[in-house]
């Protein structure tokens, strides 16, 4: 029978941490760019007209904003199958779950990022399906408070998922247990989307405790990286018990 590490890894356990930390910060400087300098610039969810006057004079933008939410879901969607990989040695049920809300998480956000883009097509002509450019307006206003709001229940499951890869951290051996630490604190906050009224009333200090989370983890991994003869080690053991 092959050891967890053949299995899993055609990388090495530091080059895998690597990868991480690199595609951590795809999914960092995407989601920051598309938000606060695309998203923020041109919608106003208090007034439909404005957003739709500023939208059609700014489509290259706005789609450009969209190209970076995708590329942000897909350095997400990659770097947690990659976490999965990197501490299941540690807890292979945990990862399991962990690896779950992750997906979870991301599947909600893309699907929510489709109501970001219809309003495109929905102002591109000034009315859209017998509704009047008014009515186009108001709707493609509603589809981007959808779209807000699904990327808000998607925090909550990458709390959850957070949470439990900082408990696997913390007992991996094969990287610091104040990391590990660090990742639960830093995204229990993201929890509070689980009521999202509250989450959304408490989001810049949840968002900034994560961001200085994930800046911390970004560093950690790249800098220090991950102790491969531990890692190792704790694979081997995990093979054992198969």
């Amino acid at each position: 029978m092959s050891t967890v590490s053949e299995r899993s890894l055609d990388w090495s356990p530091r080059a895998l941490g690597r990868a991480i930390a690199l595609l951590f910060l795809v999914v960092l400087l995407c989601g920051v760019a598309a938000q606060g300098f695309v998203s923020d610039r041109l919608i106003s969810f208090g007034d439909a007209t404005r957003t739709a006057t500023t939208i059609r004079a700014n489509e290259s933008l706005y789609r450009a904003g969209f190209t970076l939410y995708m590329i942000e879901m897909a350095a997400q969607v990659a770097s947690t199958v990659l976490l999965f990989h990197l501490l299941r040695p540690v807890n292979r049920r945990v990862a399991t779950v962990a690896l779950a809300f992750g997906l979870v998480g991301c599947t909600i956000k893309i699907v929510s990022r489709v109501f970001y883009l219809a309003p495109l097509f929905m102002l591109k002509q000034g009315g859209f399906a017998g509704l009047t450019p008014d009515q186009s307006e108001a709707v493609s206003l509603i589809l981007l408070h959808v779209n807000d709001r699904g990327a808000g229940v998607a925090l909550g499951f990458f709390g959850l998922e957070t949470i439990l890869e900082g408990w696997l951290i913390f007992r991996s051996t094969f990287l610091p247990r104040w990391l590990g630490a660090l990742t639960m604190v830093a995204s229990a906050g993201w929890l509070t989307f689980l009521s999202p009224t509250l989450g959304y009333r408490v989001f810049n200090v949840v968002a900034l405790i994560a961001l200085a989370g994930m800046v911390t983890t970004i560093v950690r991994l790249l800098v220090g990286g991950v102790d491969e003869a531990r890692w190792r080690e704790r694979a081997a053991m995990a093979a054992s018990s198969l």
